[in-house]
């Protein structure tokens, strides 16, 4: 019974066999392969348009290098004050920004309020030489609460930062999951929708260690290689991470391992509401965030539960605290009806 993260289960059968094709023979290192051809016009087949897409091992480095790329040192990148980049990245949007500022903001169920933007735009002391300058707004999609932007809200968004002089980024680690959630095309949740650079995560639904940053403008993308080449983050043997994306993409591989990570939290969070456990925001894509008793929270971990005890200070306002623990479960694409209904009997034991 694993819901500690989509990252603690292995690699989709189809994509680690491509892992093992693209290890036959010889190819040039660095982007310069067949793999990364093919796969950059896959790209703009599924976005739409003609894209820039760089690869990256990793979803920490593919948010710090977007936003470093699109805001200067001296630049504010607003963001949820629940977000992976605010509260789970060690620093390294501003390390790799030269010193960018994050600006914190609020928003109800892990999403940033529109008003929270205009509010923060028209109240700020912005510009030099003794300011930072709004740059970026940074939309987390699915967001820490596992809730999802729908495209109005992403229109609404982006019309305001764009209004206020801001590029906005959108960080996909569960792009996938939110897709299969609203029914719409990559195009529409992204660039039809004002996004300009996306960060799409394919580790957590999948792969090994594979991540795009997807620029929907190249002109914006220029200095991007170089960027990625000075963080480290350019691999020699980069064939790998983009066998990985063709497996992905392949026969609509991604929606389905998305869409079934969906179903299971579905299934969980119907469960557990069932016993009188109800998610404390809407299940959205593939997490559900209940609140048990503290006995409850021991009994599930001493039958071998495993998942994450998240701090309270996020819940809605007058949520019932007392005695009780927040819990984070996380479906993936490996969990399996069997795990998900014995942790709901569990939880429901007196």
């Amino acid at each position: 019974m694993d819901f500690a993260s989509d990252n603690t289960a292995g690699v989709a059968p189809p994509i680690l066999r491509a892992i093992a094709e693209a290890s036959t023979g010889f190819a040039l290192g660095y982007g310069n392969d067949d793999w990364t051809r093919r796969l950059e016009r896959r790209f703009a087949e599924i976005f739409e348009r003609e894209v820039a897409v760089f690869l990256v091992p990793t979803g920490t480095a593919a948010n710090a290098l977007a936003v470093a790329h699109l805001s200067p040192p001296w630049g504010a990148v607003f963001c949820h004050a629940m977000s992976h980049m605010a509260t789970d990245e060690c620093g390294a949007p501003e390390f790799f920004g030269g010193g960018l500022k994050l600006v914190e903001l609020p928003g109800d169920d892990g999403k940033i309020a529109a008003d929270a933007v205009k509010a923060r735009l028209e109240r700020g002391a912005w510009g030099g030489p003794h300011h930072v300058t709004p740059s970026v707004l940074s939309l987390t999609q699915a967001t820490e609460a596992g809730t999802i932007y729908r495209l109005e809200e992403i229109r609404r968004l982006s019309a305001i930062a764009h209004a206020g002089g801001l590029a906005v980024h959108m960080d996909g680690a569960r792009f996938a999951n939110a897709l299969v959630r609203m029914h719409a095309s990559p195009a529409e949740a992204t660039w039809k929708a004002g996004v300009d650079v996306l960060s799409l995560g394919a580790t957590k639904a999948g792969a090994l260690a594979a991540e795009a940053v997807v620029f929907f403008d190249p002109a914006l993308a220029q200095g991007m290689a170089e960027r990625r080449k000075r963080g480290g983050q350019l691999l020699s043997k980069h064939r790998f991470i983009a066998a990985q994306f063709e497996a992905y993409f392949a026969d609509d591989l991604w929606l389905s391992l998305a869409r079934h990570a969906n179903t299971m939290a579905n299934r969980l969070a119907a469960g557990l509401a069932r016993i009188g456990i109800k998610p404390v925001w809407p299940v959205e894509a593939n997490e559900v965030f209940v609140l048990v008793p503290r006995a409850t929270d021991e009994r599930l971990k001493a039958a071998g539960a495993t998942y994450y005890v998240r701090s309270a200070e996020w819940l809605p306002t007058n949520t019932q605290t007392a005695d009780a623990r927040l819990l984070r479960l996380v479906t993936s694409f490996a969990t399996v009806s069997e795990e998900v209904d014995r942790f709901v009997s569990l939880a429901g034991d007196r």
